[in-house]
């Protein structure tokens, strides 16, 4: 076969990865959510560097394109304190809910990267968690199909 009929990508082995999105929202983090991104960089790295050794170019692309990503959320992260006031919702505040058929939900809104909802964990880019900042303690917000109260607020 020609030589022009084949792709760069043939010759080296290596499939290009698409970018991993960036959100458009800004990247704010607690502490916590800092020192992951900076363990997710330093994870990378490792992996960057052994891909590099063994000459593995698929390897290569995946942990250059992760160290890509975790660069940019450490470069645009901003750090935000533990809230002081407790009155109402804000970025860091563990908040609790009630819904209308007696199920209670309790989240802390955090980073869009420390967000993990199944561990109680809710990002702030996250349309229930808009819905509640500014709110307080017998606030009621939409919650799924219905409705439910803010019963606590903590930081």
């Amino acid at each position: 076969m020609s030589k022009a009929f084949t792709r760069e990508s043939d010759e080296d082995g290596a499939a290009e990865l698409p970018e991993r999105e960036v959100s458009a929202f800004p990247n704010l983090v607690t502490a916590e959510g800092l020192a992951a991104i900076d363990a997710e960089i330093e994870r990378y790295s490792g992996e960057n560097a052994r891909a590099l050794a063994a000459g593995d170019k698929e390897g290569l692309a995946k942990a250059g394109r992760e160290l890509r990503y975790w660069t940019a959320r450490r470069n645009s992260a901003l750090i935000q304190p533990a809230p002081a006031d407790r009155g109402e919702v804000r970025f860091g505040s563990t908040v609790t809910i009630a819904r209308e058929d007696g199920r209670k939900a309790t989240w802390r809104i955090v980073g869009e990267d420390e967000a993990n909802p199944a561990k109680g964990t809710l990002s702030h880019a996250s349309p229930l968690a808009r819905a509640l900042m500014g709110l307080e303690v017998g606030d009621t917000v939409v919650a799924g199909a219905g409705e439910a109260e803010i019963v606590g607020i903590s930081s």
